[in-house]
């Protein structure tokens, strides 16, 4: 056995020791989701035909939101615009966008940088894409030539959530579990 593991493993050492002090209060709990790919369909939020968002964590404090993007046949997300950085994991299936050449497939990491527009399309021969991403700020959708449309952000979502569980049952505060 390596040394190095079994001092670590070792009775005694403090390497196995919890934290000893309570966490700040005003810190909020962890969020942990076993089931970050819902079974039940009714927690799926309709943002367009053919697309849906599960939201995983709705940041309230600082702006930003972190969701599953759902994509079956085929799909495309409006045209849009991000104040800020996004973040994206390719979870299954790909798509890419109208106004580049490449394409996110599965196990790909794609950065958007602030202030592009682009138009997230998932092509006919893909079944299902789902990608996990976190959006800071907002989503600013926009027409061809980047004359603003409307908007999205923490707050909209949160309130497209709570609509969306109200009609269907699970009841507006579900969404509360994922606010921080």
């Amino acid at each position: 056995m390596n040394p190095d593991v079994a001092s670590a493993s070792s009775p005694g050492t403090d390497k196995w020791v919890p934290y000893r002090h309570p966490q700040p209060k005003e810190s909020p709990p962890e969020l942990v989701i076993p089931n970050a790919i819902p079974t039940d369909e009714r927690i799926w939020v309709p943002v367009e035909q053919n697309v849906w968002f599960r939201p995983l964590l709705m940041c309230t404090s600082r702006g930003y939101w972190m969701n599953l993007l759902r994509v079956r046949k085929s799909g495309i997300l409006s045209r849009h615009r991000h104040p800020l950085p996004v973040h994206g994991f390719v979870l299954k299936g790909e798509w890419r966008y109208l106004e580049h050449d490449w394409v996110a497939t599965e196990g790909a990491y794609v950065y958007e940088a602030p202030g592009e527009t682009h138009t997230l399309v998932v092509d006919s021969h893909v079944e299902e894409m789902i990608t996990l991403f976190q959006v800071n700020g907002a989503m600013i959708y926009v027409d061809p030539d980047g004359n603003s449309t409307g908007y999205d952000d923490v707050f909209t979502r949160i309130g497209k959530c709570r609509e969306h569980y109200r009609i269907n049952g699970l009841g507006e505060e579900y969404i509360d579990q994922f606010i921080r």
